[in-house]
């Protein structure tokens, strides 16, 4: 102490000042402002004081009646104590952050239904099978919905979507990758060279084309005939998920790796796929390879590649328990 008390006052003074800065910067206190005092701030996470329940929206300390307890009378020559909420002064719990509002999935972002479905396991519940007149006039709307489907960049190109052909209370689904050429200008699957190789195929099973039910992953013909993008088949997914729910054949034959591939959400070749049976939603599954990838095998390797497909279709036979005609 000094001998003035002149002094020894503005040492005090100056102390104090700065113990309550020091304690406002941690968030212990505030200052007093217009009268009524506003919610405490937390307390630091050094030393957090257990704050008394509070009433009110979001945990909110509500305005309280009163003055703060001044501060201690000098500054500590010591490291500071952990600070003390002062009286009249509550904690406030942290309040979880508001949920982030976030636009709807685009078709093209949600992963299909029949892939989550593979994925897991396990088959979605069906409703009651439509029969008759309602099955045809249930899938007459989807393929109205196809129609004025925008939701992928496919629409860009087309001349006509490319629903179905065949008979919709079929035993046999084919189910293909997506149109060409020939398809996208008639509007029906498997029309081109492609498709008059599979309807060989099925007539050498004692079929008749319109016997079997036939449809694509895409309902859109890619430009140039490429390979359909992976937002492109989740786009369509909806509208395949939903024939094969009003279909229900016994057995679907995949044509070629993309369809099997989008099908069984796999990713392992044709040569180790083909040949084998597999599971969509219950339904017997069996790849084989696509009428387009025979016609363009060289000469050397197409008739292996032809018997690979007719062991296989008799795979398929043999389980609907169907006779080959006498000359396949």
């Amino acid at each position: 102490m000094s001998d003035s008390p002149r002094d020894d006052l503005t040492e005090l003074t100056r102390a104090l000042i700065a113990h309550v800065a020091w304690q406002r910067d941690l968030g212990a206190v505030e200052l007093l402002r217009e009268g009524s005092l506003p919610a405490a701030r937390a307390a630091a996470p050094e030393a957090p004081v257990e704050a008394p329940p509070l009433e009110g929206a979001r945990g909110e300390a509500p305005p309280l009646e009163g003055s703060p307890v001044a501060a201690p009378p000098s500054a500590p020559s010591q490291p500071p104590p952990a600070p003390v909420v002062a009286p009249g002064y509550a904690a406030a719990p942290s309040a979880p952050p508001p949920p982030v509002a976030r636009p709807p999935a685009s078709p093209a972002a949600v992963r299909p239904l029949f892939v989550e479905a593979a994925a897991q396991g396990a088959a979605r519940a069906r409703g009651p099978a439509l029969e008759g007149p309602a099955r045809v006039a249930a899938l007459q709307v989807i393929h109205d919905e196809v129609k004025g489907c925008t939701a992928c960049r496919l629409v860009q190109k087309r001349t006509n979507t490319v629903f179905s052909r065949g008979n919709p209370f079929a035993r046999l689904c084919f189910i293909g990758e997506g149109p060409g050429e020939q398809e996208d200008r008639t509007g029906s699957p498997f029309v081109g060279p492609a498709g008059q190789l599979l309807d060989r195929i099925i007539g050498s099973m004692g079929l008749d084309r319109e016997e079997v039910y036939v449809c694509n992953v895409v309902k859109c013909r890619p430009p140039y005939n490429r390979t359909p993008e992976a937002d492109e088949m989740h786009a369509c997914s909806p509208f395949l998920v939903r024939q094969l729910d009003l279909v229900r054949p016994e057995v679907i034959v995949a044509l070629g790796r993309t369809a099997v591939g989008f099908l069984l959400d796999t990713k392992d070749s044709m040569t180790r796929l083909r040949g084998r049976w597999h599971s969509y939603e219950g339904i017997p599954v069996l790849p084989t390879w696509h009428p387009s990838y025979i016609l363009r095998q060289p000469p050397e390797t197409v008739k292996a590649t032809k018997a690979e497909t007719w062991a296989d279709m008799k795979l398929v036979m043999a389980r609907l328990g169907l006779q080959p005609p006498t000359r396949p």
